[in-house]
Order: structure tokens, then C-alpha cells, then sequence
């Protein structure tokens, strides 16, 4: 019988998701990929099958997604990778990119003192340092197997001989960014004879580079590929040099851990440490949701993207963004209070001020005292949503999620002339001008401000869940997971987290699902456009300001993030991967 004390309509919204899901079973087996792309998912099953270990696969796939998906897969980029071996041990590889050494606090501001549009966002000036080779090259020579050429030679294959473009990979080529910029015209557009559906795309450029990096992968830091990238960027303007290629490291970091408890279970997570401000939320909105709140717990207040849940969720959100606008940025240069904001005495403390039935509003928020320093007074920051993630498991329990960038879609729009990839634009991940909001509208400490040799923040969260260990019951990964949207990332994460281990939900199911979102600033409640309206109606009720993505455009799809999960059934052992629904071309291989 339903509860008299919820309105009927509300019960009703509490249950349309959950039934209304029909989506196929995941793929099973001993191993699995999970990619944006079905050409990258298959290259790193391709390794795999050769002997190669997870880690191998992923930069098998990292360098292939370089060639099949080139608005966010990447050689001048970067990203994270987090590993966990079978036996345990975690190892969270930084190779974010940096600011060159030319770069200043103020280098996007006019005489005024105003932020030029668009200086940080397109074009050689909005270059940060690229990561992405030295990270995946570093990985392979630390963690892999095999060699790097094998890792490597999927990408140069579909470099060379070309692959067969779908039509929606066709239109995003179409992309007004990329066109204002020569080299990239030529390539990804033909200098305007566009590629369409059915054409086979080959980018002889890339394939001789990739060539070259797989025969001798320091040349890309120090030899003759980074004479011609400087030379390539400086001669557009650009701050890159020889020296900052030179000069860059990837940095090998302890990666965060927390626990989250459901449903009867204890689950330890790994996740991301900054400069990712993702894992600090996601463990800090984990830690929140983890006793009842007002006595319920979220399975007691409602099913799988029900108003009880997603009050609860959202404004355990707000709280977590509330800190990480506040304190976070590179760790290698200021001191972050990342213990105290995961404490579960902090979480008690925020718990104890969520309303069970109506939100706090966000300038009304007030931190729990006595747990943090008082945080920069100055804010501001942005953060592009063009990002993407994969996730491996091997058949030897070895477990892989990496999350990289160019930031935003296809980067700066600039390609390096010659070298044939794009460049990023992450320098627009730093705080441009503290107390401007960008165009998310999210806020950031002085603590991202920009300076030479210093990482942006991001929110990148790759992440890992294992089961705790009891005697004689070791742990083993229950989820690999991760997600692209810009600031979106931890909360599609945590929705996802929540779905599978709270909600029952499939792997594919919570990929499919539409996703909610909560930031602090702006106050809004924001809903993807296929969002169950009977429940985004009941938010409204209860009081908060909504936005549904793209809601007032027919023809756009109204989606963000990109979920490419892998659940691990720890009694049976079976794998099962899942490419989320969003992206046609994407594909989950196992063997």
C-alpha cells in the first residue's frame, strides 16, 4: 500500500525510472574495455589477448583514442590514470598539463583589467603543457607488460590505413572552432570538403609522429618532435617552449581513500587526489550520504532518481562544492585541508544541517565550525566539459581508470603544423580573474590562480571500488568508473556509484540513466533533458530553482558526461562492461 504520508504523485515519480528500464544486459567476461569508441575499445582488447595487462590496454587505447576520437582523445593534452594491481597497491599518475614558464597571474586580462573573451579558450595562447604522452608512455614503462611499439601499434594502424567514420562522428568534425585554424582545416575538414558518414579518415601526420614516439617516446620532451612543437606554437604566439617540454613531470600520487556503507555493505574507495577536485567530492558527498539523514537512508527515501533521493544526493552536492570552490588547487604549491574536508566528523557535522523535506539555499550555507582554516577570499574558475574516459580490467584482477583532455572540444582549435594532432586549451582551467564567474559559473579559490609550471584544477574523478577486506576475504574490485562533463564528472560519477551499489541498479542501466547535477553556484538544480519531468516537477514543488539541459531547444540532445563503467560481481566474479547509450560509436569488449 503506498504511504499515506507522501502525495501519490510523488510515489509514482519515485518508481518510473527503475520500471520503465529494459536496456540489454552488458557484455560479460574475463576481461573487459570500455570506450567512447568501438575502434579504441578493440585495440585494447587486442593487447590484452597478446599478454598485455590492463595497463598496457589502456595505453594501447589512450593513443588510439588520439586518432579516432580527436575532440577529447589526445597527444597534446592530459589527464589521470588510476592503476590498482591485483595485490592492492594504488598508484594515481598526474599527468595533468602545466602552465608554461611565461605564463603570468594576469595574462588574460585587458589594460582594464577585464577578461578578454576567448584568449584562454582558442588558440596558441590558451596552451598549457602537454601531459598525455609522458603520462601514457610513463605507465607502460612502470606498470605494462609489453613493449611500447606493441602498445602502440593499433594506433599507428588506424592512424595509417584510416577508419570508417559514423555520421554523428562526421558532424563533429563540422566544428567552427577547428576551422579557424589552417592546419586543422586541412585535416579534420578537408579544407572544407567535409568527411561524411562512410568515409574512411586517414591522418598520415599523426601516424608518423606516433611512429616516431613509439621508436623513441623521449624525443616528444626533448628532442626533435618538441623543437617542432615549440616552434610551431611560439611562431603563432603561443608561450610554449623546449624548455617547459623539457622541464615537465609526470608526478606519481597517493591516491585518496574513503568507505562508503549501504544496504549492509562496506565498500572502500580510491579515487582521485588533487589537483582533481573530483575524488574530495565525491568522498565528501559519499561521507554525507552514508548514515540516514532526518532517520532515512537513501534506499528509504526512495527509489533509483526519486524526489527523496535526489533531494538528498543534491544537497549533499551542495555542500561538497560549496568546499571544493573554496580550497582547492595544485597541491605542489599550496597547502590543501584535504583530511579535515574528508573527516566523517566534518560530513556529521554537514548531515546534521540538510532539511529532509526543502533545500538550503546556497548563500544561506553556512561550514560546520572548528573543522577548516578560513578559506582564499578571492574566486573564480572554469572548466570545459570535452573530456574522456575509459575504463580496463584484466583477467588478472589489475583494474585501470583514466580520465584525459584537451579541454574544451578539439582543444585550442590550433593542430601543431607537421605533427598532426591538437593542442589543448587548459590554461583556461585556471582562475583567470578572481570574483569573474565563466560560462559554467563555477566558482574556484586563488588558490587555481595561474602561474608558471603550476596544474589547473580539474574535476576529473577516475575512480575504483573495491569491497573492504575481512580476514580471509581480501578485496576485490566491485567498480571501475569515470566519467567526461566538466564540473558535471564527480556528480555523473556519484550517480552512477549510487545507482549500481545503493539502487541495484546494471551497469547499463545507470550509464543509460539521466543524470542531475548540483554545483553550489549558481543555486540551480539542473536536470539532462530526458529527466522523468513528473520528478524534476516535484523538485520545483519542493523548492528549488531547475534547469533542464537544452530544454528549450527541440533539436538538441540535452545530455552531458559519458559513463564507461565496469561492474564486478564479487561472488561470481563475472565481469560486465557498459558503454553509455549517449554515443552510438562507443562499445564495451570483452572477451
Amino acid at each position: 500500500m503506498p504511504n499515506p504520508a507522501k502525495p501519490l504523485a510523488i510515489l509514482l515519480a519515485a518508481s518510473l525510472f527503475t520500471s520503465a528500464l529494459a536496456a540489454p544486459p552488458a557484455p560479460k567476461g574475463h576481461a573487459v574495455v570500455v570506450t567512447i569508441h568501438h575502434e579504441a575499445s578493440d585495440a585494447g582488447l587486442a593487447i590484452l589477448r597478446q599478454g598485455g595487462n590492463a595497463v598496457d590496454a589502456a595505453v594501447a587505447v589512450g593513443f588510439a583514442l588520439a586518432v579516432v576520437w580527436p575532440r577529447a582523445g589526445n597527444l597534446g593534452g592530459g589527464g589521470f590514470m588510476l592503476i590498482r594491481s591485483p595485490q592492492g597497491e594504488a598508484h594515481f599518475l598526474d599527468f595533468r598539463e602545466r602552465a608554461p614558464l611565461a605564463a603570468t597571474r594576469d595574462m588574460y586580462l585587458d589594460a582594464a583589467g577585464n577578461v578578454i573573451p576567448g584568449l584562454s579558450t582558442t588558440g596558441y595562447k590558451a596552451i598549457g603543457v602537454p601531459g598525455s604522452v609522458k603520462g601514457l608512455v610513463y605507465a607502460q614503462k612502470h606498470f605494462g607488460k609489453l613493449t611500447l611499439a606493441q602498445d602502440m601499434a593499433p594506433a599507428i594502424r588506424l592512424a595509417t590505413d584510416g577508419y570508417v567514420l559514423s555520421a554523428p562522428e562526421a558532424a563533429t568534425l563540422h566544428d567552427s572552432k577547428v576551422s579557424r585554424f589552417p592546419e586543422s582545416r586541412r585535416i579534420f575538414q578537408r579544407d572544407g570538403d567535409f568527411l561524411k558518414e562512410g568515409d574512411t579518415f586517414k591522418q598520415p601526420d599523426l601516424a608518423k609522429t606516433l611512429t616516431r614516439i613509439a621508436a623513441a617516446p623521449d624525443d616528444f620532451y626533448h628532442g626533435a618532435i618538441a623543437a617542432e612543437l615549440a616552434r610551431s606554437v611560439s611562431s603563432h604566439g603561443g608561450l610554449l617552449t623546449e624548455a617547459d617540454l623539457a622541464n615537465y613531470a609526470v608526478v606519481d600520487r597517493k591516491p585518496l581513500l574513503g568507505q562508503f556503507t549501504t544496504n549492509g555493505a562496506t565498500y572502500d574507495i580510491v579515487t582521485a587526489p588533487p589537483p582533481s577536485s573530483g575524488g574530495i567530492v565525491l568522498l565528501e558527498t559519499l561521507n554525507m550520504l552514508s548514515a540516514p539523514i532526518a532517520g532515512k537512508t537513501l534506499t528509504e527515501a526512495g527509489g533509483d532518481r526519486s524526489p527523496g533521493q535526489v533531494h538528498l544526493i543534491a544537497e549533499a552536492f551542495r555542500r561538497a562544492y560549496m568546499d571544493r570552490a573554496d580550497y582547492l588547487g595544485d597541491p605542489d604549491y599550496n597547502t590543501l585541508p584535504i583530511a579535515q574536508m574528508a573527516s566523517m566528523k566534518y560530513a556529521d557535522a554537514w548531515r546534521a544541517g540538510i532539511d529532509p523535506i526543502k533545500p538550503t539555499p546556497s548563500l544561506d550555507l553556512k561550514r560546520p565550525a572548528g573543522f577548516l582554516p578560513p578559506p582564499p577570499a578571492s574566486k573564480a574558475g572554469t572548466e570545459s566539459t570535452d573530456t574522456t574516459h575509459y575504463s580496463v580490467v584484466d583477467s588478472g584482477g589489475m583494474a585501470v581508470s583514466t580520465t584525459y583532455t584537451l579541454n574544451g572540444l578539439f582543444g585550442c582549435g590550433a593542430t601543431a603544423e607537421g605533427l598532426g594532432f591538437l593542442l589543448n586549451n587548459e590554461m583556461d582551467d585556471f582562475t583567470s580573474k578572481p570574483g569573474v564567474p565563466n560560462a559554467y559559473k563555477i566558482l574556484q579559490s586563488s588558490a587555481n590562480a595561474i602561474a608558471p609550471g603550476h596544474r589547473p584544477l580539474s574535476s576529473m574523478t577516475p575512480t575504483i571500488v573495491t569491497t573492504h577486506p575481512t580476514p580471509g576475504h581480501p578485496a576485490k574490485v566491485v567498480l571501475v568508473l569515470g566519467s567526461p562533463g566538466g564540473t558535471t564528472i564527480p556528480t555523473t560519477v556519484i550517480n552512477d556509484l549510487i545507482s549500481v551499489l545503493v539502487n541495484g541498479l546494471t551497469v547499463q542501466q545507470s550509464a543509460d540513466a539521466p543524470r542531475f547535477h548540483h554545483q553550489w553556484i549558481p543555486d540551480v538544480l539542473q536536470f539532462e533533458k530526458t529527466f522523468d519531468p513528473t520528478v524534476v516537477a516535484a523538485m520545483k514543488a519542493m523548492g528549488y530553482t531547475i534547469s533542464q539541459v537544452s530544454e528549450a531547444d527541440a533539436k538538441a540532445p540535452g545530455q552531458w558526461g559519458d559513463s564507461e563503467l565496469i561492474f564486478i560481481d564479487p561472488k561470481t566474479g563475472t565481469m560486465q562492461g557498459a558503454n553509455d547509450a549517449r554515443f552510438s560509436f562507443g562499445k564495451a569488449a570483452s572477451y
